[in-house]
């Protein structure tokens, strides 16, 4: 039989017990209470009755008292006692949403290495929350810890009978056993539709999305820990490529994230050296055959001499989190460089969606423009469609904090975004940008040539100068300078060059050749 160990706060009920039989039993022997009596009747002159009643009543409470105080011990006891017992639930789970941690999944995966049983196989999900930090930035971190509630809440509602697990932030995990030949892309989206539904707290809707990615085990690896390795894998490359999507892991993806982890560690070098500098690009005034700015392009240039495009290092910046040290640096330094130019030009730059989302985009923006003393009407700012979707509201309050300082707006990439007309009616644009896809075939092809001509009537109808990039051809030039179109821009009438090159002199003789 087990041993039945008494606490300190029943020992001591137990020995006060033993001292009241106790001295029960010596009064009851020895007639205590009679002599007592007889010693007080003897020295009536002395309250001494009295005394004894109130001895015998402060008794009484001070052994209320004390029962009172072993049971508050005896409870805290008990609490301890729960603690120690649930010490390692508390270890191995999230105190947010009570789902198990890493250090769970980490005893699984040890396990699982002295377990050969060749029957187990399991599907890994790794899901990584679309557009969270938005929550916590917009809305404070209790909306953000309520929607990782209510996501593992609905995680677990989906697979009431598997491991979820969250290991930090907004990644999950789900370690599922496999019975039979289940679609797994088909369990990966409802996992998808699952976290996409509506959040409502406070009246205020959240929306969110989710990037999954699945590995198999043991087809996909030996051990199941390589097998999670695997799965967030595929689960970044499904973050990289869009919103809402699922990926199964493919041993190539293993490569791109190597490459994608080399880039980003050389990427943090380069910016803390100030390797990425701006390149200049002319635009061109077609109709006066002048130069009448210039658009800053990031280059990045290693100590071997090799160039790395910034359709490779830019969604890089933006995934880890380097985008805004990256474009403030970028643009400070452009600013510093346009002082040099004659005070018509203007200088271009770019924006990136990413950065639209920042409500304190436009002041640090104008603290720059302030620093180095570039006047703000000398500056113009080029954001995607795409950009402008994805947070509208940050996005308007962004745009009209640099329009009422004089900034000038440019929406780039005009047609290959959504609601274009609707953003043209809603925003001050100064520039519209026809993208380079209409102009390397509306020559041969009929259909774009009507679209680029409704471009720029609608320009002119709304009183809004037009951009033709990626002119190449001179026909091309000459075709959009008879279209009306007001300004060119593309490896024909320049290509991007440094600093270095872009002097008064050089512009003035750029001119005159095409003139």
């Amino acid at each position: 039989m087990p041993r039945i160990h008494a606490t300190r706060p029943q020992m001591e009920i137990l020995a006060w017990l033993l001292i009241f039989l106790l001295l029960f039993c010596l009064s009851w022997r020895f007639h205590w209470h009679e002599e007592l009596d007889e010693f007080i009747e003897r020295h009536h002159q002395y309250p001494l009755d009295h005394a004894l009643l109130a001895l015998n009543i402060s008794g009484f409470l001070g052994l209320i008292y004390s029962a009172l105080r072993i049971r508050d011990l005896s409870r805290e006891v008990d609490r301890r006692l729960l603690a120690e017992k649930n010490v390692d639930w508390i270890a191995c789970h999230d105190t947010l949403t009570e789902l198990p941690n890493r250090r769970f999944l980490d005893s699984i995966c040890a396990r699982a290495m002295t377990d050969q049983r060749a029957e187990e196989t399991y599907a890994v999900f790794s899901i990584d929350l679309d557009a969270f930090k938005k929550v916590n930035d917009l809305l404070g971190h209790d909306h953000g810890d309520a929607v990782l509630k209510t996501v593992a809440q609905r995680l677990s509602s989906l697979f009431p009978r598997e491991h979820v697990f969250r290991l930090g932030g907004d990644e999950f995990v789900i370690l599922a056993r496999r019975i039979g030949n289940p679609d797994l892309v088909a369990l990966g989206n409802r996992i998808v539709n699952a976290i996409g539904k509506p959040f409502t707290f406070n009246g205020a809707a959240v929306d969110l999305g989710a990037s999954v990615g699945f590995a198999l085990y043991p087809e996909n690896g030996d051990e199941l820990g390589q097998v999670i390795r695997h799965s967030d894998c595929a689960m970044y490359v499904a973050k990289k490529q869009g919103r809402n999507l699922v990926k199964a892991f493919v041993p190539s993806m293993q490569d791109e994230l190597a490459k994608r982890i080399r880039i980003e560690g050389d990427l943090r070098a380069a910016i803390r050296k100030a390797e990425i500098v701006p390149y200049y690009q002319p635009l061109v005034d077609l109709k006066a055959n002048k130069i009448i700015g210039f658009e800053a392009l990031a280059r990045w240039k290693t100590a071997s001499g090799e160039f790395i495009p910034p359709s490779e290092f830019i969604p890089v910046a933006e995934e880890a989190g380097l985008i805004v040290e990256l474009t403030d640096q970028l643009l400070r330094c452009a600013c510093i460089d346009a002082l040099s130019w004659p005070s018509e030009l203007v200088l271009s730059f770019n924006l990136s969606p990413i950065q639209l989302s920042d409500r304190l985009l436009g002041l640090r923006i104008l603290k720059i423009l302030g620093d180095v003393g570039l006047p703000a009407h000398r500056v113009e700012f080029e954001v995607t469609e795409s950009a402008i979707i994805q947070d509208a509201v940050t996005a308007r309050i962004v745009l009209d904090d640099l329009v009422n300082a004089g900034v000038r707006i440019a929406l780039d990439d005009f047609g290959t975004g959504y609601s274009s007309l609707s953003q043209l009616s809603s925003y001050r644009f100064d520039k519209i940008k026809i993208d380079r896809s209409f102009i390397a075939s509306f020559e041969t092809n009929d259909k774009q040539d009507k679209v680029i001509k409704a471009i720029i009537a609608l320009g002119t109808g709304l009183g809004v100068t037009i951009t033709a990039e990626g002119i190449e051809e001179e026909s091309q030039r000459q075709r959009l300078q008879d279209l009306g179109c007001d300004i060119g821009q593309g490896y024909l009438l320049g290509r991007p060059a440094p600093i270095e090159e872009i002097t008064a002199d050089q512009i003035g003789t750029r001119i005159l050749q095409r003139g």
